[in-house]
């Protein structure tokens, strides 16, 4: 066994059953009660005179439970029937009643946790049977000498104290309970973010260097091409591999200070829709040619819609830069009253490997249209080509207020 710290110890140190159960050192409350048990005893001996004096073996008994409890953990059904009778030959030797009890509560508390209620009051309905013979029937034998039946009152008391110990007992297992499945949802919830994050960041990057990484990959077969040949066009495709590069260090520079100043507000508005031409201007350096569209009235879109709908079509661009063999795509933008829908079709015909639903690009994009209620359709067309269909809902109260832009400091 290790400790805390990760050096090993012994197994009877109270930090390691700390941290395997959940729980304080038994032997700490079961000295408590013993110390209880022994002075609350000797006060009650002075107060009831007509019963046995305290003696030695009085003592081992108010101790003897105690001693019990320090397994109570390990043996719930055991200790709290050994503590049972233990106090029940406290009693029928005649000694002062007291905190002797109290070694019976904690035992049945103890079982009850464990989820041994059956034991619990079994050891209870032992105690209070016991007893009620004892008073009405065993006292003629019994310690001290001529002492009368018991009170029907004060059985009625016993019976009322069994049942408080048992609620009470009840009571802190179901809190317990709750308490344990409040943590579970929290940890669990926390665990559900945390994933939640992780994809997030995840598709962000990879939507960021997946289309830049594309555009300098196509850039540097060019720029290789006609290095010899051709300077000044070589020239170009360097510059636009610079560029490229430029773009996505500042996207994964941004996101990376999400990641360390977690709730922070990031310092550079996120990409949207604006930013359109600038993909299709970088789409037309790798040699694409796309031609844009729109039906309906354009509308300021929420900060979230606004990142998604730039995502998609850029890792729409992409695949088809990666893996078609058309120079042409088309993008339509459709606003309908509820919803946005963002079209992107290309003729074909695929170079790279299969543009089905099983890559990470079209994965991230379902993900990012789920996220807001949309959905995600992808595939060949009849005509040949390949369409990528988009539609992000919009909020029906009316058209979303633009996000105010965040400058850089």
């Amino acid at each position: 066994m290790e400790t805390l710290s990760g050096r090993p110890g012994p197994p009877w140190r109270w930090r390691h059953w700390v941290e395997r159960t959940g729980r304080g050192p038994a032997w700490r409350s079961a000295l408590l009660v013993a110390a209880v048990q022994q002075a609350g005893s000797g006060w009650a001996a002075q107060a009831q005179g007509g019963r046995v004096a305290l003696d030695w073996s009085a003592r081992i008994l108010l101790l003897l439970g105690p001693a019990l409890l320090v397994a109570r953990h390990r043996h719930p059904v055991a200790v709290v029937y050994g503590v049972s009778a233990v106090t029940l030959v406290y009693l029928g030797a005649g000694f002062p009643y007291g905190p002797v009890f109290l070694s019976l509560a904690v035992a049945c508390l103890a079982a009850v946790v464990a989820g041994r209620s059956r034991a619990a009051w079994g050891a209870a309905g032992l105690l209070w049977a016991g007893q009620l013979l004892i008073g009405h029937w065993l006292y003629r034998w019994l310690p001290p000498a001529g002492d009368g039946p018991a009170p029907w009152a004060q059985e009625l008391g016993a019976t009322a104290w069994v049942l408080a110990v048992l609620a009470v007992c009840e009571l802190v297992r179901t809190r317990r309970e709750q308490w344990a499945r409040e943590r579970a949802e929290r940890a669990a919830a926390a665990r559900r973010r945390a994933d939640e994050e992780r994809l997030r960041i995840a598709r962000e990057l990879h939507d960021v260097l997946a289309h830049s990484i594309s555009v300098i990959n196509v850039q540097a077969g060019v720029g290789l091409a006609l290095l010899d040949s051709d300077p000044e066009q070589a020239r170009a495709a360097l510059t636009t591999i610079k560029a490229a590069g430029r773009e996505a260090l500042g996207e994964v520079r941004q996101v990376l200070d999400t990641l360390r100043t977690p709730g922070a507000a990031p310092r550079a508005p996120a990409p949207g829709l604006d930013r359109l031409p600038e993909l299709v201007e970088q789409a037309a350096a790798t040699g694409l040619t796309v031609d844009t569209g729109g039906e309906g009235r354009p509308r300021d879109l929420p900060p979230g819609t606004d990142l998604a709908a730039f995502r998609i079509l850029q890792e729409a661009l992409t695949n088809v830069v990666r893996h078609s063999g058309s120079r042409t795509a088309r993008i339509l933008l459709r606003w309908r009253p509820d919803a946005l829908e963002l079209r992107v079709d290309d003729d074909g015909p695929a170079t790279g490997g299969p543009a089905g639903g099983s890559g990470n690009g079209l994965a991230g994009m379902r993900e990012r249209a789920a996220a807001l209620g949309g959905t995600i359709e992808a595939g060949p067309r009849p005509d040949g080509g390949f369409r990528v269909t988009a539609t992000l809902p919009l909020r029906a109260a009316g058209p979303a207020e633009p996000a105010p832009p965040r400058e850089d400091p």
